[in-house]
């Protein structure tokens, strides 16, 4: 899930010029409705590999003759290749355009989609995931890269907002979809589909998306990870990337618990988890929306708010019992706050990196895979603490994520 930073690339000085100026800029914009639309739905497809897991957790220990606690672990290597391939495919995009990244990206990850659903135990499961983070992270950073490169300024906070929230909406999408053709077909036609899907991307990909002229030869690769240190020696961004970490470690824990140590009657049954997963998405599509009316207040606020609100619905959650609809409540209010926080988190970091924002950006793809990637097996961890004690931790976790926001806002108030 692809995750969500419209507000703060839209905003850039640099990005909202009348016509392109910059080497490596078309002559003319590209069409916005076919590439938004494509963009938008490979980023629901990629990103939503990391996911996909969560919903075959009891399927595959009995396939790969382990327990669901284990399993967790193909999510957790995904997560982290994800993370390494992100700061990659950043600097890979400026140098070599994003179509050209897409398209790799595509045809390794088909066939590593394809080789994971043939898995015969955990731990070839395991390095296979592992291939298939690799790859699947060329997606975001490009996808991200084009919209900004190829797409009108007028349309572009709409393009970058769509490619988003499909991104992260895939975390919930996937999971739906996964579920539902396990049920039919078995957790390794998952696989199949995901693969066969990325292989017939590459014939949209070629015919809608615009090739992206070389870039001069400043050395985009050497300067991109230049960056990167000089960033991490900034504590007030440290502490930033560390919330991020919180904010998705959280939120993969709370499916992930959903999934394994739900409460009575909810764990273990399909259905119940099925409807858990969708009622969720009411959420992805307001926070959206609402994104105008959430701008009005600054960025480093909006994410003190959203973390907030977020360990509070989590904190209220651990001490409903076996009740699903009020803990669909909770699970719609905690997508909500994660949808909100998550945008405010990267817009704020921008904003502290003006003169490094694709290193910025990139680190914070990073960092919030590693926290999804740290998801699982938090949950697995506390599994006999019992589904409260399990969203009683992650709301501590978050209420972290608000303190180590906080340095931001005061910095914003005082500015």
């Amino acid at each position: 899930m692809e995750f969500p930073c419209p507000a703060p690339l839209a905003t850039s000085p640099r990005l909202t010029a009348t016509a392109p100026s910059t080497e490596g800029q078309p002559a003319s914009w590209a069409p916005a409705a076919p590439a938004i639309a494509l963009l938008t739905a490979l980023g629901v497809l990629m990103v939503g590999q990391m996911y996909t897991v969560l919903a075959l957790l009891h399927p595959m220990a009995t396939a790969l003759g382990t327990t669901p606690e284990q399993v967790t672990w193909t999510a957790t290597a995904f997560g982290f290749a994800y993370a390494a391939g992100f700061l990659l495919a950043g600097p890979l995009s400026d140098r070599y355009g994003s179509r050209a990244v897409i398209t790799a990206g595509l045809v390794a990850a088909t066939a590593a989609t394809l080789a994971v659903s043939a898995a015969p135990d955990l731990p070839t499961a395991i390095a296979l995931r592992s291939v298939q983070g690799l790859a699947t992270a060329s997606f975001a950073p490009a996808a991200l890269s084009y919209a900004v490169r190829h797409i009108a300024p007028q349309r572009r906070g709409t393009a970058l907002t769509c490619i988003t929230s499909g991104m992260f909406a895939a975390a919930v999408l996937l999971q739906i979809g996964a579920q539902a053709v396990e049920a039919g077909l078995g957790w390794r036609a998952v696989f199949w589909i995901s693969a066969a899907l990325m292989a017939l991307s590459l014939i949209p990909v070629r015919r809608v998306l615009r090739p992206t002229l070389r870039q001069g030869t400043g050395g985009g690769l050497g300067q991109a990870f230049a960056a990167m240190p000089r960033l991490l020696r900034r504590p007030r961004l440290v502490a930033l990337y560390l919330s991020t970490v919180a904010l998705m470690s959280a939120f993969v824990a709370v499916y992930t618990a959903v999934a394994i140590a739900g409460p009575a009657g909810i764990a273990g049954n399909s259905s119940a988890i099925l409807a858990l997963r969708a009622g969720a998405l009411p959420a992805l599509v307001a926070v959206p929306v609402l994104a105008p009316v959430l701008q009005r207040l600054a960025a480093p606020l909006r994410t003190v708010l959203a973390f907030a609100l977020a360990a509070l619905t989590v904190a209220g959650g651990s001490s409903l019992g076996p009740h699903a609809v009020p803990l669909a409540i909770v699970l719609l209010l905690f997508v909500a706050a994660v949808a909100a926080a998550a945008p405010a988190v990267v817009e704020t970091i921008n904003a502290a990196a003006p003169h490094a924002r694709g290193a910025a950006v990139a680190l914070y793809g990073c960092s919030m895979f590693i926290g999804a990637s740290l998801g699982p097996q938090l949950t697995g961890a506390l599994t006999g603490l019992g589904f409260g004690g399990i969203l009683r931790v992650v709301a501590a976790a978050l209420v972290l994520g608000v303190l180590l926001a906080l340095p931001a806002l005061r910095h914003h108030r005082a500015a």
